[in-house]
């Protein structure tokens, strides 16, 4: 593979921020001649869609592109000069001449190369084999489209027409009118649908998490001659995210030696089951069974638990009250746990035990509800890992979930430093933070399959097992979070979903994953 086009499926890429991008660009253009970076982007665009139309039939060559007055539109403008140069038929709708020096060079570079620019698009896109998203880029302060008077408006539901018609969309560098950093919407716009996004010198954090994945479709790194898309920033305030994948959790993975035994592979309790909510714990440990634990307990609060689990007699199944919680290796704490007084006893017994742990469900509802057992959680938070959906985290941060997900990096790094434990920030994108801060990860993995009950459970059960055998929070949170998800694309894949997919099908899928990914690793 060359690094014209970096895929981003299962690659660690770092994940650059907006404040980052801007100081490699400041770097960058000073060091080369006027103009080469949007020479190159543009570029850049036009061989990624020269490439895709090698194959179209004559009349279903040409390409138009939207293109906005700042830096994003000159980018539009030099691909599309680019692709007449390639011989393939292309126009530029421009209501509104650039401003930025660099985008004017490239205005008179296509005037002069005899590129077609209108103010609008033609009438009819018949023929029109790809339509091209350059109005905005990052560092956008107003909303796609705009005000009612904005010459936009009128793309913006030519976009969204022919997106809903099959027509591919290429945004360059991101969505129009979508927030690099946070994966969410500017203003009260509406970002641009994108089939594809081609971005440029780096991933950015927010078209992997948030809403930013329903915006960016398929993205590619176009690295446009840097070597940000494959190096960490070393920045003394913060550390930007990665995209999580098995280049950074694979060589944790527990090795299978011939000589291993039950007890090789650690012990975890499941604590939950208030009366009538049996069925979370047992989620979670059939989830844990099939991510390697060696052995597993249930540990229910209520009385009227089933003697044993049918489909899984290998699980454990009795009461808290007479399970030893100190001799386990791990727990996972919380499903189905409820909130009434023996559910805040039962957690602050869990709590107090040192070993590893996960929190989740109505566990973390009582630490946030509960001053002892957030202090508690703090004081034994050693290889721990929270699990909160938005939701919970607004309760853990005594916020709401919409500020929670304005800016979910932000949300996880500060619930990871107020509790000292790995988070799990769930939903579109969940944010992997580090205890020490230091570790960020954005999981790419995962569809809508994974929106329907008890799915949370499984994962809960998963990382607690990984965390039985040993595996640091960190490592077992990125490993759990991303088999979690992929596990769902591969039933989605074979027709299982994601709509019915149940939270009780992941498990053997991702036992599969995880065996094939050990296989890899550790050949």
């Amino acid at each position: 593979m060359t690094d014209l086009f970096v895929p981003t499926r299962d690659r660690a890429l770092p994940l650059y921020t907006i404040e980052a991008l801007r100081e490699v660009e400041h770097t960058a253009q000073a060091q080369l001649p006027p103009h080469t970076l949007m020479a190159r982007a543009g570029a850049a665009a036009a061989q990624f869609l020269a490439g895709r139309l090698a194959s179209a039939s004559a009349r279903h060559r040409s390409v138009w592109f939207v293109a906005g007055p700042g830096n994003n539109g000159g980018d539009a403008l030099v691909a599309a000069l680019e692709l007449k140069r390639h011989g393939i038929a292309a126009g530029v709708a421009l209501p509104v001449d650039p401003k930025p020096d660099d985008a004017r060079w490239a205005l008179a570079s296509a005037r002069a190369a005899g590129v077609r620019i209108d103010s609008s698009l033609p009438a009819s896109l018949d023929g029109c084999a790809w339509l091209v998203d350059g109005v905005l880029g990052i560092g956008i302060e107003r909303a796609f489209p705009g005000d009612d008077d904005s010459p936009f408006r009128g793309f913006a539901h030519r976009l969204a027409d022919a997106r809903s018609s099959g027509l591919p969309i290429l945004a360059l560098d991101v969505p129009s009118g979508l927030n690099s950093d946070t994966g969410q919407p500017v203003g009260r716009g509406s970002p641009v649908t994108a089939t594809h996004t081609l971005t440029f010198i780096a991933a950015k954090p927010g078209l992997f998490t948030g809403r930013g994945r329903d915006f960016a479709g398929e993205i590619f790194v176009a690295p446009i001659g840097l070597d940000a898309w494959q190096r960490d920033v070393e920045r003394p305030d913060v550390a930007l995210p990665r995209l999580n994948a098995p280049s950074g959790f694979g060589a944790s993975l527990p090795r299978r030696e011939a000589s291993a035994h039950k007890g090789t592979f650690g012990t975890l309790a499941v604590v939950g089951g208030a009366s009538g909510m049996m069925g979370a714990p047992i989620l979670a440990a059939r989830a844990a069974l099939y991510a390697g634990s060696g052995k597993i307990h249930v540990a229910f609060l209520g009385p009227d638990f089933p003697p044993y689990d049918p489909p899984h007699p290998e699980l454990m199944l009795g009461e808290l009250d007479a399970l030893p919680l100190e001799r386990m290796t791990a727990l996972a704490i919380g499903c189905g746990m409820g909130q009434g007084d023996d559910a805040h006893r039962a957690l602050l017994r869990a709590l107090a035990v040192d070993c590893a742990k996960v929190v989740d469900a109505d566990a973390l509802n009582g630490v946030a509800n509960h001053a002892d057992a957030a202090n508690l959680l703090r004081e034994h938070s050693n290889n721990t890992v929270l699990t909160p959906h938005p939701l919970e985290a607004a309760r853990l941060l005594g916020a709401d979930v919409a500020g929670v997900e304005q800016d979910r990096v932000r949300a996880a790094r500060t619930l990871a430093a107020k509790f000292r434990a790995t988070v799990v920030l769930k939903g579109s994108g969940t944010i992997i933070a580090a205890a020490d801060g230091r570790r960020i990860a954005i999981n790419p993995t995962g569809n809508a399959g994974l929106a329907t009950g008890g799915s949370g459970d499984t994962l809960g059960g998963m990382i607690g097992a990984l965390l039985a055998q040993r595996m640091s929070a960190f490592e077992a949170a990125c490993a759990g979070v991303f088999l979690h998800g992929r596990a769902a694309e591969v039933l989605a894949e074979q027709g299982e979903g994601p709509a019915g997919l149940t939270a009780g099908e992941l498990p053997p899928t991702f036992r599969r994953l995880l065996n094939d990914m050990m296989n890899t690793v550790q050949r």
